[in-house]
């Protein structure tokens, strides 16, 4: 078995090598003057099992043609098996045609992973479950509740829990952690006026002298949440806290949670912490180099990785 790291999360990759006791596979990623990607594997890897980790995070169309070049050139170093891990998917928002003439990007995103090469897929918490179906070759979809889910119970033990779904879309994501919890379920219910723009409209649940924990797997602009913790605080919820799977935290997103009512934004390492979200006191990030850790150990060993899930 190989590890070889691309350049959108090194840090959690030379975790994930630690954890598994293997050095990184020597690679040399650069560019052009013109910004084009070129990549040579500085090591054999004719018949090896080849593990590519890269988040297709911001900037994403970077990441994602980086992994691209690395998956063509294992491929055609004759690598016995290649599997993308992608502890974050990017494109995953577009998971159908929003509207006339629009793409479906994830698709898309699926079909060139898998002509350049790889031969299975690793990710976690997918925006849309559907888009496993979008790739003709395995993929395991591992989930974040665990790790999060642990972490709330050492902060919050004793104190009365209210799992909040920032949106109907999430109530099942939502009850999967307050199931764990054992722990209340309430659920916002907002319109959108325009994308990138959302409206709390009502708190459905009882959140009065609750620690508010909201539940979500994707943080981008933040609005969506820090409107909903505003709604909560205005309904008497003692506390507004957010465990999120994947920390985008784009634009004004940092800038909103400093000033937000929220007490903490904790997300997983999947994506990573650019120079303002470690500067924010209310941003705080768990590993998850264990979880993928074990999943590639199982993988590579022909194990089950739905154990993983529990």
């Amino acid at each position: 078995m190989k590890i070889l790291a691309c350049n959108s999360n090194r840090p959690l990759s030379e975790a994930i090598a630690d954890h598994l006791n293997l050095p990184l596979t020597r690679a040399d990623l650069k560019r052009f003057s013109d910004q084009e990607i070129w990549c040579e594997i500085q090591e054999n890897v004719r018949g090896e099992d080849v593990f590519v980790i890269q988040s297709t995070s911001f900037p994403a169309n970077d990441h994602l043609m980086e992994l691209l070049v690395v998956l063509d050139a294992l491929r055609r170093g004759s690598a016995r098996r290649i599997t993308a891990v992608l502890p974050y998917f990017g494109y995953a928002r577009q998971d159908r045609k929003s509207g006339p003439r629009t793409p479906i990007s994830a698709k898309l995103v699926a079909n060139l992973i898998t002509v350049a090469g790889a031969d299975r897929v690793l990710t976690m918490d997918l925006h849309a479950g559907q888009i496993q179906g979008f790739f003709d070759i395995p993929l395991d979809n591992l989930f974040a509740s665990p790790v999060l889910t642990s972490d709330i119970r050492n902060k919050f033990e004793g104190q009365k829990l209210v799992i909040v779904s920032p949106d109907v879309g999430g109530v099942a994501r939502a009850r999967s952690v307050a199931k764990r919890l054992d722990a209340e379920l309430a659920i916002i219910d907002k319109r959108r006026p325009q994308a990138g723009v959302s409206e709390v409209m009502h708190v459905i649940g009882d959140v009065k002298d609750a620690a508010c924990i909201l539940v979500d797997d994707i943080v981008d602009s933040a609005g969506t949440l820090c409107n909903a913790a505003t709604a909560l605080k205005e309904r008497g919820a003692a506390s507004v806290a957010a465990y999120v799977s994947h920390g985008v935290l784009s634009g004004p997103a940092v800038e909103r949670i400093a000033n937000s009512p929220m007490t903490e934004v904790v997300t997983t390492d999947s994506i990573k912490a650019s120079e303002a979200v470690r500067g924010c006191s209310k941003i705080r990030q768990l590993p998850i180099a264990p979880l993928m850790a074990e999943a590639i150990r199982r993988i590579s060993e022909e194990k089950s990785v739905s154990v993983l899930f529990d």
